[in-house]
């Protein structure tokens, strides 16, 4: 069974890479003039799918890995490295912008039918900060017993993005401009730090030969 100071990390970590106060202003301009009921059909299926992507990768994500070559400390210093950079994001307002565009072309594109898949569900709930969390945190954990404590982490994740969702619009108006800007930046800070415990860990690991 898996340590709680390490469910807890992996709980942190996942959640501040989701950023589910930051999903739901998003969300709202997705699914603009929209019918409640069939907005929270929406954040439903979305939610559901973005848990089976990342429930793919916390079960399969290490033998992909092997089966390529590529060791456990070398991912856990890549993926601290991209996580770092979306903290990067997060502090500079530059990762609401991005998300904002890939909403922007899904809408242009017609595909409003399709929202819970894309770009909801992909890339935007289950992103690559995500999916590398994901499997760096399976990498930690490898037995079954905890995948399946890791898996239940990121159901309660999923859970609370699932919220935000379907409440985004309280959520929104009680945030507001200056309160996610606020929350964003300091959830940065704290996914800065962890994606640099990755990284060390990554050349502990590296140089360790494990």
């Amino acid at each position: 069974m898996a340590s709680t100071e390490i469910l807890i990390n992996a709980f942190t970590t996942l959640l501040v890479t989701l950023d589910p106060p930051g999903l739901a202003p998003i969300f709202l301009g997705l699914t603009s003039g929209m019918p409640r009921d069939q907005r929270r059909q929406v954040a439903v299926r979305g939610a559901l799918i973005a848990f089976g992507i990342l429930t793919l990768f916390a079960v399969f994500g290490a033998g992909i890995l092997n089966l390529l070559g590529i060791s456990m400390g070398a991912f856990r210093i890549a993926g601290g490295l991209l996580l770092f950079w979306i903290a990067f994001e997060m502090i500079f307002e530059k990762r609401q912008d991005r998300k904002e565009k890939t909403s922007e072309v899904a809408i242009t594109r017609d595909q409003l039918h399709n929202l819970a898949v894309f770009p909801l569900a992909l890339p935007l709930i289950a992103g690559p900060g995500a999916i590398s969390a994901t499997v760096l945190l399976a990498g930690a954990l490898p037995g079954v017993a905890e995948r399946s404590q890791l898996i239940g982490v990121i159901a309660v994740c999923m859970g609370m993005v699932l919220a935000a969702l379907v409440i985004a619009d309280r959520l929104d108006r009680l945030l507001g401009i200056t309160g996610r800007a606020i929350l964003t930046r300091l959830l940065g800070v704290i996914l800065a730090a962890l994606s640099v415990q990755f990284v060390v860990d990554g050349v502990k690991s590296a140089f360790s030969g494990a």
